[in-house]
């Protein structure tokens, strides 16, 4: 399948109860060639309404942390979600609506090949990485599958209602940079952290 064709069927999708009250399908952002990917698990009020990833306050703080390491939604990164749709509420999204939507990902995935998939928080960890993934434990770990670099980072919504949380992402964000450096072919901005 080709990304235009997954874009259509991903936009149309009607798999689960999640579009019926959908503003808009949140495909994803960024470079359909970048080697680093990011994964959160879905999208909130804000990302709904603009059909756009990570927007919003918890966008905002997401995009200084990428700038940190000389990332960027406009060059060099692609975002997306476990689910493509707003779960009421914002809640988490439930194990039958990840199931029916996580195929886009996965093809998402697929057509990019990343070298580095980053998950911003525990669910997008515990479906990309491994079901019984702790983030308090296990963020900043890297782990090899298929050949692609993994790591969990809090998500953003979490530092901003934590702020305690981010010396440990601080540190999280100098090993995703050092990693780029070693496994990354492109050329990322030579931002000093």
């Amino acid at each position: 399948m080709d990304w235009e064709t997954l874009r259509e069927q991903c936009l149309a999708c009607e798999k689960c109860d999640l579009c019926k009250t959908r503003h808009n399908v949140v495909f994803g952002v960024g470079d359909p060639n970048a080697e680093v990917m990011l994964v959160g698990e879905g999208p909130g009020e804000n990302e709904d309404l603009q059909g756009e990833p990570f927007v919003g306050r918890a966008g905002k703080l997401l995009d200084e942390m990428l700038e940190l390491i000389g990332l960027s939604r406009k060059k060099n990164v692609y975002i997306a979600n476990i689910v493509k749709c707003r779960p009421p509420q914002n809640r988490d999204p439930m194990p039958g609506e990840q199931e029916k939507c996580i195929g886009y990902l996965f093809e998402q995935i697929r057509l990019i090949q990343p070298k580095m998939i980053i998950c911003l928080g525990r669910i997008a960890a515990g479906v990309l990485i491994r079901e019984d993934f702790r983030i308090t434990r296990e963020h900043g770990q890297w782990y090899e599958k298929d050949g692609v670099q993994y790591m969990a980072l809090y998500h953003p919504a979490a530092l901003l209602r934590d702020p305690r949380k981010r010396p440990e992402t601080f540190e999280d964000l100098v090993r995703i940079r050092e990693t780029i450096k070693q496994v990354c072919t492109h050329t990322y901005d030579e931002t000093t952290i």
